[in-house]
């Protein structure tokens, strides 16, 4: 080890100069907050819509057929729903598009596929493969479902972003690390043969004797200090009042908020916090889910449906409200409200309360007080 080395290692601790691995290590260490909250994001979307009810009618009447049985219970012989459901919203946020196709009555996702886009004609989709599967069939477009998200690149914003809170949060964390490191000056005779074997013996005595000695898991360590030599602290004695990890941290917490924009989640759901929770559940419903699911909804309704059943009220909804759990308390004004006005059926009532329904004639008729009456009587007299 020559003098400029041993400078280096003073100074930088050699983390620079290993091949440059730490630094990209380190670089990849701080990619994980913003990682981190992305995933938590599209988590938060998935599992919320796959509580969803994937309701179906037939010319006004709630249904429950193959296609019901496909969005709720069992897409493909490999997936249950929710899984698959799950699968949807992961790929449709992070590679920004997802296509789903039908192959004998049951849906698959595609892992990557080629699409020609026309102005006129229908697109076509071709070299479509399914996990280690390649198809050879083409696809039209009115043949497959393909959700592509409104706001594109939106992870490509996060990610541009991040590239500058990336590096002021490792500039952060190398800063707090300098601040409250540990530093000692040995002072002694260093005049002694320059030969390798001498200098691995001194390598040897900093390197094993004081890694054990600045060791916190250690509970009890000794160091021998050779006669001669002189172990003088010169640690910052000023770190711990300008140098704290609250800086780091408000930088995470930076990150999580504009990540969470970006998904128009509320950052209080991200991180934890359950004040206004019901507040917070509305607005992610409203901003963040409802959006996806409506996109989601037209884009099976225009496929599966002809215009003309859709017309007849032939089509596909999701119901979003099962995602927020409401006690059954807090509903029963509402719905003894909306079946005094005949607002609801029982069997209605029974359906919101996910309870079975009644299999008999009255239980799907309408109910109204006599509080109510016409807005005009006999004769047109108001």
């Amino acid at each position: 080890m020559n003098l400029v080395q041993s400078i280096k290692d003073w100074f930088l601790d050699g983390r620079l100069f290993n091949n440059g691995k730490q630094v990209f290590y380190e670089a990849a260490v701080e990619a994980h907050y913003k990682n981190f909250a992305v995933s938590v994001c599209v988590d938060l979307i998935a599992n919320a819509v796959s509580k969803c009810e994937f309701q179906t009618f037939h010319q006004g009447k709630s249904v429950r057929k193959n296609n019901y049985y496909l969005w709720n219970v069992q897409p493909n012989q490999n997936q249950n729903a929710t899984e698959f459901i799950h699968d949807v919203v992961t790929k449709f946020f992070y590679e920004e598009e997802c296509l789903i196709i039908m192959l004998k009555d049951q849906l698959y996702i595609a892992d990557s596929f080629e699409v020609k886009e026309f102005a006129l004609l229908e697109n076509i989709y071709k070299n479509v493969r399914i996990k280690d599967y390649q198809l050879t069939t083409t696809f039209k477009e009115s043949e497959v479902i393909h959700l592509k998200l409104s706001n594109r690149k939106v992870l490509g914003v996060i990610n541009s972003l991040y590239d500058s809170y990336g590096r002021l949060l490792m500039s952060a964390m190398n800063y707090y690390r300098r601040k409250n490191n540990k530093r000692y000056l040995i002072k002694g005779d260093y005049l002694r043969a320059q030969d390798d074997e001498t200098q691995d013996e001194v390598d040897k005595l900093f390197q094993e004797q004081l890694k054990n000695w600045f060791d916190p898991t250690k509970e009890s360590v000794a160091f021998q200090l050779q006669e001669g030599y002189e172990l003088e602290d010169k640690s910052d004695s000023n770190s711990s009042k300008d140098s704290n990890s609250r800086d780091i941290s408000n930088l995470v917490h930076d990150i999580i908020d504009f990540v969470t924009m970006g998904f128009h989640i509320p950052k209080a759901m991200v991180k934890g916090d359950l004040a206004d929770i019901e507040k917070q559940v509305d607005s992610f419903i409203m901003f963040a889910v409802s959006p996806f699911t409506e996109a989601f909804a037209d884009e099976i309704n225009r496929k599966a449906y002809t215009k003309e059943e859709f017309l007849e009220r032939t089509y596909l909804h999701i119901d979003t409200s099962k995602i927020k759990l409401t006690d059954i308390t807090q509903l029963a004004t509402a719905l003894d409200k909306l079946f005094s006005i005949g607002g609801l059926t029982i069997n209605g009532v029974l359906e919101i309360l996910g309870e079975n329904p009644i299999d008999e004639p009255f239980a799907d008729e309408r109910y109204v007080t006599k509080n109510y009456q016409k807005a005009t009587v006999e004769g047109g007299e108001e």
